[in-house]
């Protein structure tokens, strides 16, 4: 198995680990029919509307729906953050570094 998979039942770090590092590839590599791929060639415009309607998605989901509902718009949610991030060549551990700083 790649460093770049996540493994199912693995921990969370493990998983957004693997995801960031899949993102980064994509962006470097720029695969043919990426769907990350695609979203880091179109540009902020393209990527904060698709971060804003996940966010929204987000909030109905756990207003209207609940429980798995919440999970898998969270999850969209947190991919496209993550596109975001690459996309202005920011990293997801210094959003780590932050969240460990404020916990301190």
């Amino acid at each position: 198995m790649s460093e770049t998979t996540p493994v199912p039942g693995a921990p969370a770090s493990y998983t957004l680990t693997s995801l960031w590092q899949t993102i980064l590839q994509r962006k470097q590599d720029r695969p043919e029919g990426s769907y990350t791929a695609e979203l880091l060639a179109s540009g902020d415009s393209v990527i904060l509307k698709k971060l804003g309607e996940e966010a929204v998605e987000v909030i109905v989901a756990a207003s209207v729906e609940g429980g798995d509902r919440v999970i898998y718009e969270m999850a969209d949610l947190l991919y496209h953050a993550l596109v975001l991030l690459a996309a202005h060549d920011l990293s997801w551990y210094d959003v780590e570094a932050e969240l460990a700083r404020r916990f301190k």
